[in-house]
């Protein structure tokens, strides 16, 4: 029946933690048994320097207008280029893109360097052009800090598509989507 809720019996089952005392290491616990898509966020700055990094915290928000979201850690640089420029592109990794995946998710290094890529053709953002069978050419519509990662809407404004399997990334590794 809808909008009625009914009571159900619920099984006995010991909790690892109190809901008020969820620390880091059983939240990081949870997340890790939900597989997600893996992309890498791109922006750039003003002089054109390219900036990235890996994310699983995207999805999709609204299709009229397409918006969707990104959540980036605070003190990313890319979200500060991002948040500057007001526009960033969201690659959506393919099977073979997990090299990608894992310079993109290593500080410390020139990242772009180790990877192929190319400007989006609309507004010539970072495209990782080898590793993704898709990129979102995206502007930022609002930003909202969220504990210590802040979620970044996106109008997306451009797409370019070639299908292929997704990285996906859960129970702490890489794995292809496989069809049935």
């Amino acid at each position: 029946m809808i909008g009625r809720m009914t009571e159900m019996a619920t099984p006995e089952v010991e909790w690892a933690t109190t809901w008020s005392g969820v620390g880091d290491t059983a939240f990081r616990e949870l997340m890790s048994v939900f597989p997600s898509g893996v992309t890498v966020v791109t922006a750039q700055d003003s002089d054109g320097t390219p900036y990235g990094l890996t994310c699983t915290s995207v999805c999709s928000v609204s299709l009229r207008p397409p918006i969707l979201l990104a959540c980036l850690h605070n003190h990313s640089q890319t979200l500060a280029e991002i948040l500057r420029q007001g526009a960033f592109a969201v690659n959506l990794l393919h099977e073979d893109g997990r090299q990608a995946a894992e310079v993109f998710a290593t500080p410390g290094q020139d990242r772009f360097a180790a990877i192929e890529w190319e400007r989006t053709p609309q507004n010539g953002l970072p495209w990782l052009v080898s590793d993704a069978h898709a990129v979102a050419e995206c502007s930022v519509v609002e930003a909202t800090v969220a504990g210590d990662h802040v979620v970044v809407f996106g109008q997306v404004d451009g797409v370019l598509n070639r299908p292929r399997n997704p990285l996906m990334y859960g129970m702490r590794s890489y794995a292809a989507w496989t069809s049935n």
